[in-house]
């Protein structure tokens, strides 16, 4: 068997009698160089009901993903052009939010944390079960924002910045604010609660959720970086000892 290869590539790959298929709504953007293995996941995973867009090159698969609007992403991380780490990292520093879910044959602790860290949603090691994909696929299209009717919903803003809840994207006036994940995690935190303290531990928990190897302080490294990076916005980041952050709008 082909060392990058599904377990179960042989008969029974998609045609399984007792598997519901997915709701024909679900659009999954299948970032993949290996052409036998996007081929086989293309079939299979189309058979089950999802529309399978495929994408074999890092640099076309974040102008892909920008104008297909997937609703899950199959990220490889070898990839040519731009690696999948790469893709992943520029893709959420424009704000897109989409699900993502690494699919690789490097499969070590250390390449898993520094996937999920770089802002992947699920992880899952070649070889594989189908099976077993398409659950994790399944639970990670039901993260997917729902749209609201009402005019002006979940949109924020503070001095010049504004943050858009349903796509994740935070605006400098009309363009997207470049920034980590880890970054965007905490601005995001305190721009709903202009004026408001937010306190360390619940940053802490938003900017490195699951992480138990890593100090509070951490926090106030991404403070200082975030605060260089929004600069001229119209807003200030304030520390309040014992008390946490805020973001406070700059008097005109």
């Amino acid at each position: 068997m082909h060392p990058l290869s599904v377990k179960r590539l042989s008969g029974s790959i998609g045609e399984s009698a007792n598997v519901l298929p997915m709701s024909s709504a679900t659009k999954l953007l299948l970032i993949e160089d290996d052409p036998s293995m996007q081929a086989a996941l293309q079939r299979a995973l189309s058979r089950r009901g999802m529309e399978v867009l495929g994408c074999t090159d890092g640099r076309a698969a974040l102008a892909q993903w920008t104008a297909a609007q997937p609703d899950v992403v199959v990220l490889d991380l070898s990839l040519p052009g731009l690696d999948g780490l790469q893709v992943l990292e520029q893709a959420r520093r424009q704000g897109l939010t989409t699900p993502v879910l690494i699919l690789t044959a490097r499969g070590t602790v250390g390449d898993r944390i520094i996937g999920l860290n770089t802002g992947a949603d699920d992880y899952l090691p070649k070889p594989f079960d189908l099976d077993e994909l398409e659950a994790r696929l399944r639970a990670l299209s039901r993260r997917r924002p729902i749209s609201s009717t009402e005019p002006g919903a979940g949109v924020y803003a503070a001095g010049e910045l504004r943050y858009e809840k349903e796509s994740g994207a935070i605006y400098h006036r009309d363009r997207i604010l470049e920034l980590t994940p880890r970054e965007l995690a905490l601005l995001q935190a305190l721009i709903v609660k202009p004026g408001q303290a937010v306190s360390k531990e619940k940053l802490f928990e938003l900017v490195f959720p699951g992480e138990t190897d890593v100090q509070y302080e951490a926090v106030e490294v991404v403070v200082y970086r975030l605060r260089k990076k929004i600069a001229h916005t119209g807003v200030t980041l304030v520390t309040l000892r014992g008390l946490g952050y805020l973001l406070k709008v700059d008097a005109p």
